[in-house]
C-alpha cells in the first residue's frame, strides 16, 4: 500500500485496514499476523507508518489543561456546577475567579444558562475543577457559539493551529475552539460570524479529505 493508495476511509470494527511489517498499530487498532484490524468505527488514518482509527462520535474526554467552553448550571454557596458535556458536571470554584465575588450574589457574576470559556485545571474522584484566572477565560457576553463533535477539534484546530488561524484571517473573527466541541466566534459584523460558522462547518463536513486547508482555501475563494 503506497502513500497515494491510502486514502482515508470509514471502517468498521474487524475490518483489516493494512498489512505487511511496515505498519504499525495505533489507537483503535490490533495487528494479528502482519494485518492491522480496526477495532472502531471512525476514519482510518496512516502517519509514518503508524496506522490508528479516528473515531466519527463519542462524548468529550476530559483532560487538565484543556480549554472548555460549559453552561452554568447550578450556582452554589461557593461556586457554580457548569455542563461541560462530560457524563458529570464539572465545577468552578470561587477560588478561581480573578475577582472577589460575593457568596451571597454569585449571579452577579455568572448566572444559571450563562455560557463560559474556561480551563480544566484538575481531575479527580470528586470531579472536574475549572478555573478562569487565565486571560482571556471568563463569562461569554457576545457573539454565537458553535457545536461540533468533539472528535473533529483537532482539524477544526489544523496542525499548530493552522487551521483555525486561516478561519480568523479569512473572516476577521475571534474565535475560541473548546476541546469539548463547543467553538465561540465574536466578530465585528453577524456576517463574519456566520461566515466563520459556515467554514467551520464545511471543515468538519470534510474532516477525512487529504489536503483539507487547499479545499477550506477554495471555499473561501469561491464564497467572496
Amino acid at each position: 500500500m503506497t502513500d497515494e493508495e491510502y486514502e482515508r476511509k470509514i471502517v468498521i470494527p474487524g475490518e483489516i485496514i493494512a498489512e505487511g511489517d511496515d505498519y504499525l498499530p495505533g489507537e483503535g487498532t490490533e495487528k494479528k499476523e502482519g494485518k492491522i484490524y480496526s477495532l472502531r468505527y471512525g476514519l482510518a488514518d496512516e502517519q509514518n507508518k503508524l496506522v490508528k482509527i479516528i473515531p466519527l462520535s463519542g462524548v468529550y474526554q476530559p483532560r487538565r489543561g484543556n480549554v472548555v467552553i460549559g453552561k452554568v448550571e447550578l450556582l452554589t454557596y461557593n461556586g457554580w456546577v457548569i455542563d461541560i458535556g462530560t457524563a458529570e458536571n464539572a465545577f468552578l470554584s470561587l477560588m478561581e475567579v480573578p475577582r472577589f465575588v460575593n457568596k451571597d450574589a454569585l449571579e452577579e457574576v455568572m448566572d444559571i444558562g450563562d455560557l463560559v470559556v474556561a480551563k480544566v485545571w484538575n481531575i479527580n474522584r470528586r470531579g472536574i475543577d475549572l478555573s478562569i484566572k487565565i486571560r482571556g477565560l471568563g463569562k461569554i457576553d457576545e457573539g454565537i457559539v458553535v457545536k461540533i463533535n468533539p472528535n473533529k477539534v483537532p482539524r477544526v484546530i489544523g496542525k499548530e493551529g493552522s487551521m483555525i488561524s486561516l478561519v480568523k484571517d479569512k473572516t476577521n473573527c475571534n474565535i475560541t475552539v473548546g476541546q469539548n466541541g463547543l467553538i465561540w466566534i465574536k466578530g465585528q459584523r453577524i456576517e463574519d460570524e456566520l461566515k466563520a460558522k459556515e467554514a467551520i462547518n464545511f471543515i468538519t463536513e470534510k474532516s477525512f479529505v487529504k489536503g483539507l486547508t487547499d479545499e477550506v482555501t477554495k471555499w473561501f475563494d469561491e464564497a467572496k
